[in-house]
């Protein structure tokens, strides 16, 4: 006969691990209870909003339109900073937005995945292993076991994501994060607005998860060199190993890689190498 106390505990368990494992539905924005809408939005073929914000010159007096793609636990409302005589002197019109939680492209620090299946074994272990544990096991999670993410990133029995920590920063990092004493957005709280799991556990899924290409495999989108494709990496960057991204470059010549020898992950945000990038991008 089964014991009915038993079974209460089995269920009890379960409803409980099924809690601890479901992430939250997404607050959306201008739902009811959700976030107000405060900027500008298109709608998107799927029905999607995606929200954006303009800046620099007039889009129809612009010698220059960029996109600016934010990175990760940041936003559209990123502070760069560039001057207004810079940008009207080259006569720039950007254009920021929110990702879902180009005459060429330049990539600052871009995003690298361990399981690229283009790296050699070795070099992205030795990668993998330059980072901290806790983001080790974090991104191994998010690779072999997503359906677990939420959990782990919400548990408290083990670290698990030291992003933004001062130990995963250089010295370099440090001094820039001090030269923004109210934070590198201006509007921080926007972040996370729809909840952390669709904002940034998403974000982390995604780009570990399994992928249908490699890099390594993309052709040149400018064969006939009207336009340009750009790596920007800091050598001393420990949130994304410098080893990888200066593989692809090698990999894919037609890329033009940059390393900056004393640059961490947020060099961007130096007026001398932010204008040094667009100029790069714009006039070479």
């Amino acid at each position: 006969m089964v014991n009915p106390i038993a079974v209460a505990i089995v269920v009890i368990v379960l409803r409980l691990a099924y809690k601890a494992l479901k992430p939250p539905p997404p607050k959306t924005c201008g739902s009811v209870g959700g976030p107000p809408l405060t900027s500008p939005r298109v709608k998107l073929s799927d029905g999607r909003h995606l929200a954006y914000r303009e800046f620099g010159v007039p889009k129809l007096e612009a010698k220059y339109k960029i996109i600016v793609i934010h990175g990760f636990h940041s936003s559209k409302d990123i502070n760069l900073p560039l001057s207004q005589e810079f940008v009207e002197d080259l006569g720039i019109y950007f254009l920021f937005f929110d990702r879902a939680g180009l005459c060429g492209a330049a990539l600052v620090v871009p995003f690298v995945s361990y399981w690229w299946p283009s790296f050699p074994a070795n070099i992205s272990r030795e990668a993998l292993q330059m980072l901290p544990k806790p983001d080790q096991w974090t991104f191994r999670v998010a690779h072999y076991a997503s359906w677990l993410f939420y959990w782990w990133m919400t548990q408290k029995w083990f670290p698990s994501l030291t992003f933004g920590n001062t130990e995963t920063l250089s010295a370099d990092d440090l001094e820039i994060i001090k030269s923004f004493p109210q934070g590198l957005n201006t509007a921080q709280e926007k972040i996370t607005q729809q909840g952390e799991h669709e904002s940034l556990h998403r974000d982390i899924v995604s780009g570990f998860g399994e992928w249908e290409f490699s890099p390594t495999d993309i052709l040149n989108p400018f064969p006939n060199k009207e336009g340009s494709v750009h790596i920007w990496q800091g050598y001393e960057d420990r949130i994304i190993p410098y080893t990888l991204n200066r593989f692809i470059s090698h990999k894919l010549p037609w890329i033009h890689y940059h390393e900056l020898s004393d640059g961490g992950h947020m060099f961007i945000f130096k007026k001398k190498h932010l204008e040094s990038i667009i100029t790069e991008l714009l006039l070479s």
